[in-house]
């Protein structure tokens, strides 16, 4: 075996065989590109200039200054070594390019101009890294910004891009990754990229995050197209997890099954470690350590989301490992699953999440009966009901903001009893409409008999299409 070289700016003193192969690593438009070989595929351009219009719309004078992940500084000890990039780098670019930054001068009108900076090419590292986007027409035509250029360029084009954007007189907005010399993300580090930005702005300095937090709240077609695939295959996976688990298995079975069904179909990742909590381990939010042997009797939680294309699926179903519920278990089930009903039912434009969750509670508090003893159940259900979803698990956005149409949202009550090892979660994936809501994870089966009906079918995983 070949040494590896550890990480993807790594130069390896090979000089002959680089200069053999450094012409054939002059791919064409398309191979180096941002997202090369994706299942989920560019995001249009057109869309990426739209976002980048619409933040420019929010914003006065000034000068943006957003940048791209950083590869890792010690890939050969690191578990994962795929590269991902930062999210509001990517939303704003569609580039997975690390040592990239987006540079944008804004007009006080709502309009402006932007200028991305990516690395150049390196043949002589392309040999161990594959083809890299570089600056030129690949770049353009991939994110529909006109002017690219190499980001070792950026630090000496400040002053030009500031007296632009209106000087001290205008606003510095930061964001994207944080460099490994900060401990904060944003704009809480003048490094050597962002001190000269800011010294030239007078030291006026503003998180950008918070404006495209806005944004990012309403889906766009492609955005939605990306999240419909990654929760229909989170859904295929919830489907052959039900027609799998047996006792006598560990938790890790069913995650291999469950991640197993995620590549199979296109999902390059999870979207969050994921969770396989039996017996007592299901009454623990955010278990993943799944090495529990499971035993006859027990609830299984299975809270799990497949990646795709930088957009995440979030869907829990809690299944008895043996195919059916004990009575005791489908009474807390079929509570939990009303007050989810009822909180689904109540989704639609103008409401909010804080609304929703008092409607699950109250319900949770008109039904419980004698179930949790002498009060209701709610007090057993420790989480809030609901959280948006999109390029993150708990994406970003005030959960103060009223519910409009292209807005994605969990729905996820719970009741744990850890005295009794037994935990029922279950959370679906809700798309506000001008109608109301799509119920994005609906195949997904909820109902305490259609989940004992599949477990004793085995598995009959629903087709995720491409």
């Amino acid at each position: 075996m070949e040494p590896r070289c550890a990480g993807r700016s790594c130069v390896r003193a090979r000089t002959g065989t680089a200069l053999v192969l450094s012409a054939a690593l002059v791919l064409s438009a398309g191979q180096a590109s941002g997202q090369a070989g994706s299942p989920a595929g560019p995001v249009p351009p057109q869309l990426l200039a739209a976002r980048r219009a619409a933040l420019m719309g929010r914003l006065g004078t000034g000068v943006v200054v957003v940048r791209s992940a950083e590869e890792r500084e010690d890939e050969a000890h690191a578990q994962d070594s795929s590269f991902r990039q930062d999210d509001d780098f990517f939303y704003l670019t569609g580039v997975e390019e690390a040592g990239s930054v987006l540079v944008g001068v804004a007009d006080g009108a709502g309009g402006g101009r932007w200028r991305l900076y990516v690395p150049e090419r390196v043949p002589a590292q392309e040999q161990w890294t594959g083809a890299r986007l570089g600056p030129g027409a690949e770049a353009v035509a991939l994110t529909g910004v006109a002017d690219v250029r190499a980001a070792a360029r950026v630090v000496a084009d400040a002053p030009e891009l500031l007296a632009a954007g209106g000087g001290a007189g205008g606003a510095l907005w930061v964001g994207g990754a944080a460099p490994r010399s900060c401990a904060v993300r944003g704009a809480g580090c003048m490094d050597a990229l962002v001190a000269p930005f800011a010294a030239g702005a007078g030291g006026t300095v503003a998180p950008l995050g918070p404006q495209l937090a806005g944004l990012r709240l309403m889906k766009d077609a492609d955005e939605l197209r990306r999240m419909r695939q990654a929760i229909a295959i989170t859904v295929a996976a919830q489907r052959e997890a039900m027609g799998s688990a047996a006792p006598g298995q560990h938790e890790y079975e069913v995650e291999a099954v469950i991640e197993a069904a995620f590549r199979r179909r296109g999902a390059e990742r999870v979207g969050f470690p994921s969770i396989v909590g039996s017996g007592p381990n299901s009454t623990v939010l955010h278990y993943d350590a799944n090495r529990r042997e499971m035993r006859s009797g027990d609830l299984v939680v299975m809270d799990i989301g497949a990646e795709y294309g930088y957009y995440t699926a979030d869907v829990t179903r809690t299944i008895p490992v043996t195919g059916r519920f004990t009575g005791r278990q489908r009474a807390v089930y079929d509570l939990v699953l009303g007050a989810q009903q009822a909180a689904i039912d109540s989704v639609r434009p103008g409401t909010t999440l804080g609304r929703l969750e008092l409607i699950a509670r109250e319900y949770m508090r008109a039904n419980s009966g004698t179930i949790c003893g002498g009060g209701s159940c709610d007090r057993f259900f420790i989480h809030g009901l609901s959280h948006w979803l999109g390029m993150d698990v708990h994406d970003v956005g005030s959960y103060a903001t009223t519910l409009q149409p292209g807005m994605v949202l969990t729905v996820e009550p719970g009741v744990y009893l850890p005295g009794e090892s037994l935990g029922v979660r279950i959370e679906d994936d809700v798309l506000v409409t001008a109608a109301g809501h799509e119920v994005l994870s609906a195949e997904a089966p909820r109902q305490a008999a259609e989940v004992e009906q599949l477990m004793h079918a085995g598995a009959a995983p629903a087709a995720a299409k491409r």
